[in-house]
């Protein structure tokens, strides 16, 4: 009878071992996750072996193409405001594990208005600055929730004529303008180049003036067109009721109904801060 208890106390061990192995046997046996190709199960390196090197995945789509990452990543050639430099570098890390420290610790330092970002009132108005109407007082919930992503036409800037020619209706209160930008992946190059495609004043008045819209989006470092770059800002920014983000990664991705959710840093005093924005289909 002891032996009989003893044996199956031996067969719930060994269940219990089989159990605990089998993720990591499905990890070695599996070759990708099933939406992405090259992707191994679980984010990680799909090897038996321990002390193998993980596989780094940097991924534009999740969830199966679902989620859409819509944020540039930041690299020292991303183009720079009115600089032929790009960014240049703005990561260092002081405290290096190989030179004996407990831990890597990077620091950082970039203009607050640099790759996908997002302007508080404080941007173009020195009373609002002094008010302390920074990125911390946006309202998440115009940051957050159904947006619509338009194709605006590609020979000219966004006018009044513009505008009126996209159609929006009531009621839409985010929106996602893709330009000749993303054509010409400005983003993607290095010099900054004053011949982006932006609003004018009379785009930006028309907008305020006939439409619901409260989030505007744009695919360069300036919501404005460059020859008219005070204007648009002012006509956006005087009532505190639109929030721009500017510099999104619009490529490849189809025109229509999505949710966007967009999250800035909670830099108190600052008019302006990086910003991590997606799409969820």
């Amino acid at each position: 009878m002891a032996s009989a208890s003893a044996e199956s106390k031996s067969l719930t061990y060994l269940l219990f071992l089989l159990l605990r192995a089998l993720p990591f046997a499905v990890l070695c046996s599996s070759s990708a996750h099933p939406a992405y190709d090259d992707a191994p199960s679980f984010g990680v390196a799909a090897t038996c072996d321990a002390k193998a090197e993980p596989k780094v995945l940097r991924r534009e789509e999740y969830a199966g193409g679902r989620i859409i990452d819509i944020t540039h990543y930041y690299r020292a050639d991303m183009p720079s405001w009115e600089s032929d430099e790009g960014v240049g570098q703005f990561l260092w890390l002081p405290k290096s594990m190989k030179n004996g420290s407990l831990a890597n610790n990077s620091e950082m330092k970039l203009p607050s208005h640099t790759g996908t970002h997002v302007d508080a009132p404080g941007h173009f108005f020195q009373h609002y600055f002094e008010a302390g109407l920074d990125v911390d007082s946006l309202d998440l919930e115009v940051l957050n929730g159904p947006a619509l992503l338009v194709d605006v036409p590609r020979d000219k800037n966004i006018t009044a004529e513009v505008m009126e020619s996209l159609h929006i209706p009531r009621g839409v209160r985010r929106v996602l303008f893709r330009t000749l930008n993303t054509d010409r992946k400005l983003m993607w190059k290095k010099e900054f180049d004053t011949s982006y495609v932006g609003f004018t004043k009379d785009g930006a008045e028309w907008l305020v003036n006939n439409t619901d819209i409260k989030l505007v989006g744009i695919d360069y470092l300036s919501i404005a067109a460059y020859d008219d770059l005070v204007f648009p800002h002012l006509a956006f920014l005087e009532n505190r009721e639109v929030i721009l983000v500017e510099a999104l990664k619009l490529e490849n991705v189809e025109a229509g109904i999505y949710s966007v959710h967009c999250l800035t840093l909670r830099l108190r005093g600052a008019e302006g801060s990086p910003i991590r924005c997606i799409l969820i289909k």
